[in-house]
């Protein structure tokens, strides 16, 4: 096992991930919105990995921010699902949880290298 895979904000981006895949694919949704929401949130987990490998704390940082930046990119295409109708009020609730305690650990962990 890498030593990425044990760290809980990396199991947490991986849940997300499932999650945004459970809306496309139950969902009927555009081509691009499918696309965005999948890239978007596929980065999530793949960005804390990669960053985890990284030596210098700068480089840490950078790809644990695009991982937050992707999260956020995540947030705004779950926040126009809903106000369209395509998820109910409660999945969207579900996923600004999630969203929102990913984002903070990943907010630590920036300033952390700071």
């Amino acid at each position: 096992m890498f030593d990425f895979q044990k760290l809980e904000v990396y199991k947490k981006a991986k849940s997300f991930h499932a999650n945004c895949k459970k809306i496309i694919f139950e969902k009927k949704l555009e081509k691009f919105v499918i696309d965005q929401l999948g890239r978007a949130s596929f980065s999530v987990p793949l960005n804390i990995a990669e960053g985890s490998g990284k030596f210098s704390k700068a480089d840490r940082k950078n790809y644990f921010t695009i991982a937050r930046a992707s999260l956020f990119e995540c947030v705004a295409v779950v926040d126009i699902l809903k106000d369209s109708g395509r998820i109910s009020e409660f999945e969207f609730e579900q996923m600004m949880k999630e969203a929102d305690e990913l984002s903070r650990i990943l907010y630590a962990m920036i300033k952390n290298l700071t």
